[in-house]
């Protein structure tokens, strides 16, 4: 939440844009350090597998495909509500209202288009609205099925919020 937020806030954003780097540099900066901070937070979680794998009677009696496929779609969660946080943060100066905005668009992408179909009130197209939300995708993911589906989904939802964040940056370089 801090990445363009306290940018923005401390003015030191107008500094960075006069700098000679391409604005889509700057996005993917900010954005791979941040995900580099998640990554290095689900470091330790490897570990506890490891020793799970080692304990089992008898010893690798673990489901490999499920667990690798959890850590994938895991992976892509945590790269999505990434891309999610790192363009929150580029619609404000503040950054508890970047994590605000950041938590209401990644619970709606994670809950609501489950929840949305659960009512059925499209009929039989309830399925398809189930389909756009991360839910669906990271169960597929997390039971072990690699479906390219599933990967198109979170690298297009990364793609769309970093493109979101490109432009949001842009029409601020064109204001200045």
């Amino acid at each position: 939440m801090k990445s363009f937020a306290e940018e923005i806030k401390q003015g030191t954003m107008e500094l960075l844009l006069t700098k000679p780097i391409s604005i889509w540099n700057l996005v993917l900066g900010k954005y791979f350090g941040a995900l580099l901070i998640s990554f290095i937070a689900l470091l330790p979680s490897l570990f506890y597998m490891f020793t799970i794998y080692n304990l089992g009677n008898p010893p690798g009696n673990i489901d490999i495909g499920a667990t690798l496929g959890s850590y994938l779609g895991l992976i892509l969660l945590a790269a999505s509500y990434t891309s999610i946080g790192i363009f929150s943060s580029a619609l404000s100066s503040n950054q508890i209202t970047a994590f605000i905005i950041s938590v209401f668009l990644c619970f709606a992408l994670f809950f609501a288009f489950e929840g949305v179909s659960n009512f059925k009130l499209f009929g039989d197209s309830d399925y398809g609205i189930e389909y756009l939300g991360m839910s669906y995708h990271y169960k597929s993911m997390s039971r072990g099925v690699l479906d390219t589906r599933d990967l198109i989904y979170f690298l297009s939802l990364i793609i769309l919020f970093l493109s979101f964040t490109y432009f949001k940056i842009h029409s601020t370089k064109i204001k200045a």
